[in-house]
């Protein structure tokens, strides 16, 4: 292992929606104004610190579901989805509040999602010898995992490793893109190849590695042993190449995306009082404040 040190990052919009559908919209603020959302994900967030004590913290969401540059790469990206309703809308911008008057780096971006800035603050910080636990419900991040860095699903408490990875998806970390891009992902619509399902996609990858290596070596697939209707999957590679490299490239978290934060700038100092007071007073959040164990 690493003698660096370990940032939680979280992926907040998983945590956002499960409170928004889950808790009673009887929860108002000060103005009528529903804050069921924002009372639950306050209330995440503060279990997580008081259970995991972190020393460095990012806190990452979403802007929009449809304005992220996959959708101008594939404009029925997510398209399936329903947009959330106005009244969790509304409830976003005062969960970026209460994540940073609790001391948490924030970030949101209008082009890249929340996974892509975890990606990139997990580039940014892993030359140094820094590693992560990723906070989130989302397999895709399951890319990102490597010797310093795992998936923690606070949810269900399952945390995955290197070994889990292998385990849940039959393919390495550095797989998972061109996992999805053979099979697809029906959550976010990405489609993958006609008629390519998720163990024949595991197959294809442990015999050729990665989706470049399969189509430059696309012959050979006939050849591939115990690979079932070989000629068959042959013609569906061969039809679907242009959506397979697609789909990778939706599949990919980029690590890009217009962070500049650092190291330093992830340490988290604690709640911040004066930002809380006035903030849980306009939210009317009565006893949950006394679940604040660190303050600045």
């Amino acid at each position: 292992m690493s003698s660096g040190q370990t940032a939680y990052l979280i992926d907040a919009s998983p945590y956002i929606f499960r409170a928004y559908f889950s808790l009673p919209d009887s929860l108002r603020d000060t103005a009528g104004n529903p804050v069921q959302a924002v009372y639950g994900f306050a209330s995440f967030l503060l279990k997580l610190l008081a259970e995991e004590s972190p020393s460095h913290l990012g806190v990452t969401f979403d802007r929009s579901l449809t304005t992220s540059f996959r959708n101008d790469l594939y404009p029925l990206y997510k398209a399936q989805r329903a947009l959330p309703p106005k009244e969790l809308e509304d409830q976003l911008a005062a969960c970026e509040e209460v994540a940073a008057a609790l001391g948490a780096a924030t970030f949101v971006d209008p082009v890249y999602e929340a996974d892509d800035l975890i990606a990139t603050l997990c580039a940014r910080i892993a030359p140094a010898g820094h590693g992560a636990v990723i906070v989130t419900a989302d397999k895709d991040l399951a890319q990102l995992v490597d010797e310093r860095t795992t998936l923690y699903d606070f949810g269900k408490g399952t945390r995955l490793a290197l070994p889990e990875v292998v385990a849940k998806f039959g393919v390495r970390p550095d797989q998972v893109a061109d996992l999805l891009a053979l099979a697809g992902d029906a959550v976010d619509n990405i489609p993958g190849v006609a008629g390519i399902g998720a163990k024949t996609a595991s197959a294809l990858l442990a015999h050729f590695g990665h989706v470049e290596e399969l189509y430059a070596r696309l012959e050979e697939v006939r050849e591939v042993p115990g690979l079932r209707g070989a000629k068959a999957l042959y013609e569906k590679l061969k039809e679907g190449r242009e959506m397979a490299f697609l789909s990778k490239r939706l599949a990919t978290v980029a690590r890009d995306a217009p962070v500049t934060a650092n190291w330093e700038d992830l340490a988290y100092p604690g709640a911040d009082r004066e930002r809380i007071e006035p903030l849980f007073d306009r939210l009317k959040f009565g006893r949950i404040r006394e679940r604040i164990a660190r303050w600045r």
